[in-house]
């Protein structure tokens, strides 16, 4: 999704892909899964978490309510004329003339849009200009919508902006901007009927309604909500330094009024960006969702504020030496932006934003994927940054991107980061990447992990949960994941991998048991089992994904519980469909989703039937 869609690929496609249920239970395999839940750890209270990353239009467009796209006409960089897609002209070449100059009166955005009206006698609707948004804008009968519109005239202007629908044939609210209608593909319409110039510049739409009045879409916050994570990585990803120094991600210019922002492209993901969703809506994001902030700092960060620094260069061909030292201060500075006092420079500026209370910060990632042949420096300047930051913040935890999993890393950290996209057989496969990992040192953190490939899945199938679910319940023990959503204006829904992380919103915090599967087809199949409690009841849940095409007999046996099993309360989730390529999508949001029922049978030994390609999660009430 955008917080991450997932594509996938499997070599096993051609003997699996198309049997059903029915035709494998009479081949069914059998299996032993013993549980010893008198021996437990637990599992930490951060485990899981979403990694956001401004991709497929996760922020701009997605979970930032903001309607507008390209609001302030700077799509095309500083440089007249400008880009302004996706707006457009109403009214044709006799009655006006549209072009951008650099008269804008915002200083870090230069660039504002002339309009000069031509016709004396203009059409019943007038002319001027139109933005369809990212999608097309929803509009909804009865909501109301705040528009803010930086206008400039040397003369009395007669301006009107209205919301109407696809091709302008239906006003949907004027003035008021509250909607007599409901459409799906709205666009905004400034137009006038007097002739004049007129320049136009930061143009904002945003509902009224938002999530706790952050500016956060509410139905993808629920959806976030819903998966209870207990971290929230921000921004990327590759998001966070771009293909080149000029196109990253710099904190400083994504923070303050959002007029002043001057956005910037991301030539990662090839889209314009107006930084609405910033640093410090990231920090609130993080604090609604209940999840601790994991900031990515860009060990080559805001190179503008170099005078000898060529902005055009990759962030490959960054030189070490004197000119590390202002990334370094800008990574600390915005460790001050996020736990400074209201007295302190940088903590003043997020109290006048309005959050006097310092944001609970407390995990940095030094860059992301530079530990590699392509970027030497990053252990030179690994240190730098390591120690400024411990210096000023020393409870800050360190996330190294050199990997730690075969022996640690040759420089302090943490934890270390740890990405993976691989086909779907191979993610199965990496169940048990971390069962040899030495358990002193750098934890894992796997920031960033998913079935990949085209052949798999698309845009993300039953295929692609069942090999994630596999690997997360080897990583169930020491590590945290991401999400996946897919969304348009105004509809959404969850992939297949989306609901998969459902199974494991409760892990975090929990107790995790030993488990043995005894069985020949154990290869096919992964499971883990946790103890957790809810407002009312503690439950014991065995997870189990069955990565074949049979079904299987099985029994599980639950040994040293300290109470009996409540049947009444015992209940079994299966995630599975009738092929293995199947997906969700808007005309079948549900299609492959979670289905729970009640499980009559609970005990602490109980048999009961796997279905082929399948997650199953046995929650059993203790009493």
């Amino acid at each position: 999704m955008g917080f991450r869609t997932i594509f996938c690929s499997l070599f096993l496609l051609s003997s699996i892909c198309c049997n059903g249920l029915s035709a494998e239970v009479s081949l069914a395999q059998t299996a032993q899964i013993e549980v010893d839940a008198s021996h437990s750890r637990k599992i930490p209270e951060t485990l899981f978490g979403v990694f956001f990353e401004e991709i497929n239009h996760a922020g701009a467009g997605g979970i930032w309510a903001e309607l507008v796209s390209n609001r302030g006409f700077e799509a095309g960089g500083p440089q007249t004329p400008s880009n302004i897609d996706p707006w457009s002209t109403i009214g044709d070449e006799s009655s006006i003339y549209i072009t951008t100059d650099s008269s804008s009166c915002f200083r870090q955005n230069s660039v504002a849009l002339r309009i000069e009206v031509l016709c004396e006698n203009c059409p019943a609707g007038g002319v001027g200009i139109y933005n369809p948004g990212f999608w097309g804008m929803n509009v909804e009968e009865g909501k109301s919508y705040n528009l803010i519109m930086h206008i400039r005239s040397l003369e009395f202007v007669e301006l009107t902006a209205s919301l109407t629908c696809s091709n302008g044939s239906q006003n949907l609210a004027s003035s008021s901007l509250l909607a007599q209608g409901t459409c799906r593909t709205s666009r905004l319409e400034p137009t006038t009927r007097k002739r004049g110039v007129i320049w136009l510049d930061q143009v904002l739409l945003m509902p009224s309604e938002t999530y706790k009045g952050h500016g956060f879409r509410k139905e993808l916050m629920y959806m976030l909500l819903d998966l209870k994570p207990r971290f929230l990585r921000f921004p990327g990803g590759c998001f966070v330094e771009g293909d080149y120094l000029k196109n990253a991600f710099k904190w400083k210019e994504t923070i303050g009024p959002w007029e002043e922002r001057p956005g910037h492209f991301g030539d990662v993901w090839h889209y314009w960006t107006d930084d609405g969703l910033g640093y410090y809506e990231f920090l609130q994001l993080a604090e609604d969702l209940g999840a601790a902030p994991v900031w990515v700092v860009n060990v080559a960060m805001n190179c503008s504020e170099l005078l000898s620094c060529n902005l055009g260069m990759s962030h490959h061909d960054f030189v070490n030496g004197t000119m590390l030292a202002p990334f370094v201060k800008d990574a600390v500075d915005s460790l001050e932006f996020a736990r400074g006092s209201e007295e302190s420079t940088w903590g003043s500026v997020r109290a006048m934003m309005g959050h006097p209370e310092p944001f609970p910060l407390k995990y940095v990632a030094l860059g992301n994927e530079d530990c590699n042949i392509f970027m030497p420096i990053y252990r030179e300047n690994y240190p730098k940054f390591y120690n400024d930051i411990q210096e000023a913040y020393p409870d800050i935890q360190i996330i190294s991107n050199c990997d730690g999993s075969s022996g640690p890393p040759d420089h302090p950290a943490d934890l270390y980061d740890y990405h993976i996209y691989k086909n779907a057989s191979t993610v199965f496969l990496k169940k048990n990447e971390f069962d040899r990992t030495s358990r002193n040192g750098p934890k894992v953190f796997v920031s960033e992990y998913a079935v990949s490939g085209e052949l798999d899945a698309g845009n993300g199938s039953l295929l692609a949960s069942l090999a994630e679910a596999a690997f997360l319940t080897g990583l169930e023990k020491n590590s945290w994941n991401p999400d996946a959503i897919v969304f348009n204006s105004w509809q959404q829904y969850g992939t297949p991998s989306y609901w998969m992380q459902t199974y494991f919103r409760e892990s975090s915090g929990a107790l995790i048991h030993p488990i043995t599967i005894n069985s020949s087809y154990s290869d096919l199949l992964a499971a883990s089992a946790i103890t957790w409690q809810d407002t009312e009841n503690t439950f014991l849940r065995v997870k189990i994904v069955n990565f074949g095409p049979n079904a299987v007999n099985l029994t599980i046996s639950s040994n040293g519980l300290q109470a009996g099993v409540d049947t009444a309360k015992s209940t079994v989730t299966v995630l599975t469909s009738s092929n293995l390529l199947d997906e969700n999508s808007f005309n079948e949001p549900n299609k492959v989703v979670p289905v729970t029922s009640e499980l009559p049978k609970a005990a602490e030994e109980m048999q009961t039937l796997l279905r082929p390609y399948s997650i199953t999660s046995f929650d059993l009430a203790l009493v």
